[in-house]
């Protein structure tokens, strides 16, 4: 017997007041990041447009981080802990796909563009997102209350 995740979601339902407010903000920069992410990815701007140009293993994980931040705001607002787990993977897949970059096409680059970006504002939302999903508030909340 399989157990699906999905089974039953209210699709409506896309945010929930009663979550911690560590998971309240991050549901909220989830669909903002998510938002931007795949904006990016369609202009073919910032770390999720440069792979649209190399494609390969970068290309596959681009849009499926992209979307992975929707999903996860979704199923956490619906009480799922794989939400949970897939909102951390998202946030850290900027960097995921900083460092790939770095290390399969561009060599040169410097650890600190791999870090920001250059962009200071980006990585403090990412960096924000991340401590906000492994806040001791959202990890105790995810493994006691998500199914």
């Amino acid at each position: 017997m399989s157990t699906n995740p999905f089974r039953g979601v209210d699709t409506r339902k896309w945010f929930d007041r009663m979550l911690p407010q560590t998971l309240q903000v991050a549901t909220w920069l989830l669909y903002i990041n998510g938002a931007f992410a795949i904006l990016d990815y369609v202009d073919r701007s910032d770390i999720y447009g440069v792979w649209r140009w190399y494609g390969g293993l970068g290309g596959v994980l681009s849009p499926a981080a992209c979307l992975s931040y929707v999903a996860a705001g979704f199923l956490m607002a619906n009480g799922r802990r794989l939400g949970w787990h897939l909102g951390i993977a998202a946030s850290l897949s900027p960097l995921v796909l900083r460092l790939l970059l770095k290390v399969q096409h561009e060599p040169g680059l410097p650890v600190s563009w791999v870090i920001t970006q250059r962009n200071l504002i980006s990585f403090l939302f990412e960096a924000a997102l991340v401590a906000l999903l492994l806040h001791p508030m959202s990890k105790n909340h995810a493994t006691r209350w998500f199914r």
